[in-house]
């Protein structure tokens, strides 16, 4: 009954997990891959997630560790993301969600998940930090440079939901 499970949670949650992996990595082909490492690595946990509730918010996070981890394998800011040209959201402080994606696109790795982790998770910088293995001050800085990168506004945006869709 547990791999029926499983295989349910799977077929049910894959377009909103991948569209956050897409988020999240900012590449199609990485998405994929983030998206089948996070479910191998629920699958051993299975038993635990069943028992304490919400995997879906376990994906999320699992996908957000296994992203940094693998950034943390590779030279610290190897490549420096120019900067983007100045956005403006509209009137109701939403953004266009094609010019969005091309702007996270556009941070380095870390930037990118605090700023997918802030709006489209609406999590605190608390909980941010728990999962990237920073400080929340941390959290602040990197939100605050990536909002300034990329010229959005530094008050709260919100997000596309489909930003990766």
């Amino acid at each position: 009954m547990d791999a029926d499970d499983f295989e349910t949670f799977v077929r049910d949650s894959a377009p909103a997990l991948r569209r956050y992996a897409r988020a999240v990595t900012a590449d199609p082909e990485q998405a994929e891959e983030l998206l089948q490492r996070t479910y191998v690595r629920m699958a051993t946990a299975w038993h635990r997630l069943l028992a304490e509730g919400g995997p879906l918010a376990y994906a999320k996070v699992t996908m957000v560790r296994l992203h940094v981890g693998r950034l943390r394998t590779i030279v610290r800011w190897a490549r420096s993301a120019p900067v983007a040209p100045s956005v403006a959201a509209d009137e109701v402080g939403r953004v266009d969600a094609g010019r969005l994606r091309r702007l996270l696109a556009g941070l380095p790795p870390l930037q990118r998940v605090v700023l997918v982790m802030t709006y489209l998770d609406d999590l605190d910088d608390e909980s941010i930090a728990a999962a990237i293995g920073r400080r929340p001050a941390t959290v602040r800085s990197l939100r605050h440079r990536a909002l300034l990168r990329t010229g959005l506004p530094t008050a709260r945006v919100r997000a596309a939901r489909e930003v990766a869709g």
